[in-house]
């Protein structure tokens, strides 16, 4: 297949590019700042058309990961910068399939699960899942990462594309064992004895494993007669403190202080980022995907955290 990638050299474009280079897909990345890679990688700014959209013809996969990363404070420059790196470049590759002969058969956008509303009573899936910005209880500042994923979602289904089937991926996050991800700064503070209960401890997390994050993109893309918003999740979003809890197990970690919410803002505060990221609780299940028959690899977070435990430490895990 020939596979297009724009934001490719995140964390999450990074995986995809690994996985459909490896099994021998004919792999274009779409970068802001292009570096050698195994595969072709092409400049792009994410604003203007440019060469880059005679990538379009003839590609089998579009897969649209561009977005600066929400891992900052947001201030107004950055809430700027998020807003227009997800918004403008998805209108602007609308434009690009419409304006080439033979458009991608599929385009498959990014999106999050943080469009759905701070759920500490119930699960959010994509039928009867309840959007955020309104609820009541929870900061104010929680309502912007709705809005723009809103957008977002806006952004990607307004424009008829009738050559091109589309799903959007409100995802949880992706966990992998690589640098700089959200398993790499949650084992760190494991490993520093910081590895309590966050905040309550009771909001819930929501992850997949970057494996069954992998699988479900080729699935989705195999499975023609399925479109529209899905959810990327592992069917089973755990409690803060138990998804703590096991990830020091996995570690082998006894010291645990906890960190009450006072020392959460701050430490956010410190280190540029938002709280938001986890305080909110995150309770979204792939109710289309489990339908479509989708069967996870990782459905269960202790099973999941020994292997990404174990390939950090370049231990082989044990079947």
């Amino acid at each position: 297949m020939k596979i297009l990638i724009a934001g490719g050299s995140g964390q999450i474009g990074q995986i995809l590019s690994r996985h459909f280079h490896t099994r021998g897909d004919d792999v274009t990345v779409l970068s802001r700042n292009p570096q050698p890679e195994p595969w072709r990688v092409c400049g792009w700014d994410g604003i203007t058309a440019g060469k880059w959209v005679a990538e379009l013809e003839d590609c089998d996969v579009l897969i649209n990961l561009a977005g600066r990363s929400v891992n900052c404070r947001y201030t107004a420059a950055n809430r700027q910068t998020i807003y227009e790196s997800r918004v403008r470049s998805t209108l602007l590759l609308n434009e690009g399939v419409g304006s080439v002969n033979n458009p991608p058969r599929l385009w498959v956008n990014a999106s999050t699960a943080t469009i759905y509303r701070h759920a500490p009573d119930r699960a959010m899936d994509e039928i009867s899942g309840e959007f955020g910005g309104s609820e009541a209880g929870v900061p104010r500042t929680w309502g912007y990462s709705v809005d723009v994923a809103k957008k977002w979602e806006q952004a990607f289904f307004g424009t008829s594309t009738p050559g091109t089937r589309k799903i959007a991926l409100r995802s949880a996050v992706v966990f992998s064992p690589d640098r700089g991800g959200a398993f790499d700064v949650l084992s760190r503070l494991v490993r520093l004895g910081l590895g309590g209960k966050q905040g309550s401890g009771t909001q819930f997390v929501s992850w997949i494993h970057e494996t069954d994050f992998v699988r479900a993109v080729d699935f989705l893309i195999h499975r023609e007669e399925v479109a529209g918003v899905f959810n990327l999740s592992s069917p089973n979003p755990v409690r803060n403190s138990d998804f703590m809890r096991t990830l020091r197990a996995a570690w082998g970690i006894r010291i645990a202080l906890p960190q009450p919410r006072w020392m959460i803002e701050v430490g956010a505060f410190v280190l540029r980022t938002e709280s938001e990221l986890v305080l909110k609780s995150r309770r979204v299940v792939p109710s289309r995907l489990l339908d479509a028959g989708f069967q996870f690899t990782y459905p269960d977070w202790p099973a999941a955290a020994r292997e990404l435990v174990g390939r950090r430490r370049g231990i082989k895990p044990v079947s």
